[in-house]
């Protein structure tokens, strides 16, 4: 008879509402197909000539701005005649707009530099979101990587902007990064304010993602912005999954019109509390983004993009990396190369069923043939109920059944338990006992499951062996722990 199961379940760590923000299917109708073939072939090819020549006689304005300017000149705001020309350029920025098909929508009104010096924009979608520069109070600066700079054409464009140049291979650049932005913050509005997409990567705007606490340690007033694509066809949606940047850009040139809307929201003013919390204040102007989007938020994060970019290098759905990161590091203390590490380790488990585990993988990669204890630790780690194992599902199991339980006095209690007179070692027959009594295997799976422990080949288990197996594969630390609690219960029953 089967012991009964009670799976702990945190509510903190279910599933959340919207399990995949990363992923976008465009589904084209016959109809669709046969306008963007209609448009191609007339208006399409127009529209891009037209944002060419925009974006050639932009850069040109920006450059003629930029020139000859000495060092110390590239590190103040632009004055003058340099700052004369930003009204052209804002100009050419909304004709290219209007000429990529969109129709601009603007609620609320834009700050200006003094009353919030940075402008907080979501949900971050795709790379059309940066149009929201050409409609703000002036021309705000971006956040952007230097290799960006030198870009021909579009670095003079982000140059002109006076970005906070970000250096990826300097290894102080996050502190450096967020001292600029403090400065600036806090200039009084002598500086453009600064545009930040907190959430730091693309999603389908189905949720609101983890913000990103660099744009809120000045402590400063900050003005949400919030964008919409209301359309029925989402040809502007370029996350992790779905068409690539040249497709949407040519489905979209070829839309009769392509709404958006842009809504700026009031001035968020932090409290004292939010002014000393980074996380606290970036929390809270999500939350009233969202409740103004009418979205929930969740705790995916960019390294959940890094973790479906390694799954597809496994050959594992990219979905499979999904594990809401930040939660788990939250709640579990998950870092990301740890994560990274059971990546690899799941993959080695499940790569033969497409993506999740199976309880016959799941017994075959502990070696061990189904029995009840077996499937009792499973289903501790199958918090859903689906029968199977996905990848978070996994990382919360070793976190919260197997690496609890894994503890020195379990791995010395197992340990005594296969080694018959405590003489220090394990031999093939004893490993063959046990585990034929405690799990009914067969005597070649406990020979197979010998020889993977015996490292030296020796002959005999040594407890440092033992160790070494029992740390790299936790999960038998709670079967040892299961049929430790059997067997108690049975000398009970006895007495």
């Amino acid at each position: 008879m089967k012991r009964p199961v009670v799976v702990p379940r945190q509510e903190s760590l279910m599933y959340p509402i919207v399990k995949n923000p990363f992923v976008h299917n465009l589904q084209l109708s016959t109809l669709d197909i046969v306008r963007i073939v209609f448009m191609s072939i007339t208006i399409a090819p127009v529209r891009l000539v037209s944002l060419a020549l925009l974006f050639g006689l932009a850069w040109l304005l920006a450059a003629i701005s930029l020139a000859y300017r000495t060092p110390e000149e590239k590190k103040k705001p632009l004055e003058g005649w340099r700052k004369s020309l930003l009204t052209p350029v804002i100009m050419l920025g909304r004709a290219v707009c209007n000429c990529t098909s969109f129709r601009i929508k603007v609620k609320g009104q834009p700050s200006t530099a003094e009353e919030a010096p940075i402008l907080i924009v979501a949900p971050h979608s795709s790379f059309f979101d940066g149009l929201v520069l050409f409609y703000c109070s002036t021309l705000p600066s971006v956040v952007s990587r230097l290799e960006n700079s030198s870009i021909f054409i579009m670095g003079s464009l982000i140059e002109y902007t006076q970005p906070v140049l970000v250096k990826r291979e300097d290894p102080n650049s996050r502190t450096n990064t967020i001292k600029e932005i403090h400065k600036r913050a806090h200039s009084g509005g002598k500086w453009p304010q600064i545009i930040i997409f907190p959430e730091g990567t693309c999603t389908n705007r189905s949720c609101l993602i983890n913000f990103k606490s660099g744009a809120f340690y000045p402590g400063t007033p900050v003005q949400p912005v919030l964008i919409r694509y209301p359309n029925q066809l989402d040809t502007v949606t370029w996350t992790w999954e779905g068409p690539g940047a040249f497709a949407l850009l040519w489905y979209t040139l070829c839309q009769f019109r392509t709404n958006v809307e842009i809504e700026f929201l009031p001035v968020y003013t932090p409290s004292e509390e939010e002014k000393k919390n980074a996380a606290l204040f970036a929390s809270n102007v999500r939350a009233k983004m969202a409740e103004a989007l009418g979205v929930p938020v969740t705790d995916h994060s960019y390294d959940d993009c890094r973790l479906m970019q390694k799954a597809a290098k496994l050959k594992l759905p990219k979905s499979a990396g999904i594990v809401e990161f930040m939660k788990l590091n939250k709640k579990l203390g998950l870092k990301f190369d740890d994560a990274n590490d059971l990546l690899d380790k799941y993959y080695a488990i499940a790569k033969d069923s497409g993506g999740d585990i199976t309880y016959d993988e799941f017994a075959k990669y502990l070696h061990l043939p189904k029995s009840d204890a077996l499937e009792e630790v499973f289903n501790l780690y199958d918090r859903n109920g689906s029968g199977t194992i996905d990848f978070r599902e996994y990382v919360i199991g070793l976190s919260l059944v197997s690496s609890p339980e894994n503890t020195e006095d379990t791995i010395k209690f197992a340990f005594q338990l296969f080694d018959e007179g405590n003489k220090g070692y394990i031999t093939k027959e004893e490993l063959g006992t046990i585990l034929h009594k405690a799990f009914n295997m067969d005597g070649l799976d406990s020979d197979a499951l010998f020889e993977e422990v015996d490292l030296n080949q020796d002959g005999r288990i040594c407890f440092d062996e033992f160790s070494q197996h029992a740390m790299k594969k936790p999960e038998y630390a709670k079967l040892f722990k299961t049929y430790q609690d059997t067997k108690m219960n049975g000398h009970e029953k006895q007495e």
